[in-house]
């Protein structure tokens, strides 16, 4: 019984069963968030959007890599990460955008969006948090989560000022944050996962020596 791999059967299940239940909630926070975001003309509420769909391609991701190697693990966090580095990117040339054509922000649908937001990822942290300090996958959609819930309460803020200020700069610039803080998880996990690579290629480098001194 020693040989037996039931719980690694069991862990595998248990990281699959997590990140469906993510993968779903962020996509479907995505449409609302996306829909409302473009309709209320809100840079907070897109970037917000665009962030819910950075983490369900990690999710995605993330659900390729159960039960497989810790190798291909770690490439599937670095590709997560260079996802969520691109939509980083693409958030920022929106509100570049958006501070060249102009944008009318509406403030009450920024606040009950991120609330709605708010409540779903709150949702999604406490279902990751027993993988915060699990394999580097995991540990991607962990950071990924954490920063979604900041993101949220940014959206919220920014709405209640562009209401008491009546000003859209408010907007663009808790957008222009929640870009920053994708861009940094993006750095985050692609420094952990090129850790992870660098890891096991001295473990596998370590395992041929070993061999080639046998023979």
């Amino acid at each position: 019984m020693s040989n037996c791999d039931c719980h690694i059967e069991i862990k595998d299940q248990s990281q699959r069963q997590v990140l469906v239940k993510l993968l779903a909630i962020n996509l479907f926070m995505f449409v609302i968030e996306f829909g409302i975001g473009w309709y209320a003309q809100s840079t907070g509420l897109i970037a917000d959007a665009m962030d819910m769909l950075a983490d369900a391609i990690v999710y995605g991701i993330g659900l390729y890599a159960v039960a497989r190697t810790i190798t291909h693990k770690a490439h599937a966090a670095l590709i997560s990460g260079l996802f969520q580095l691109l939509l980083g990117l693409l958030i920022l040339i929106d509100i570049a955008r958006r501070i060249l054509l102009g944008s009318e922000p509406e403030s009450m649908l920024m606040i009950s969006v991120g609330l709605l937001a708010l409540v779903a990822n709150i949702i999604c942290l406490k279902m990751i948090e027993q993988h915060r300090h699990g394999e580097v996958h995991m540990r991607a959609s962990w950071i990924f989560s954490k920063n979604d819930v900041i993101a949220n309460a940014g959206v919220i803020v920014g709405g209640l000022l562009v209401w008491e200020l009546d000003n859209r700069w408010p907007d663009l610039i808790i957008g222009s944050l929640i870009a920053l803080l994708v861009l940094n998880g993006a750095r985050l996990i692609i420094q952990d996962s090129r850790q992870e690579l660098a890891k096991q290629k001295i473990g596998a480098d370590d395992t041929d020596c070993c061999t080639n001194s046998k023979n």
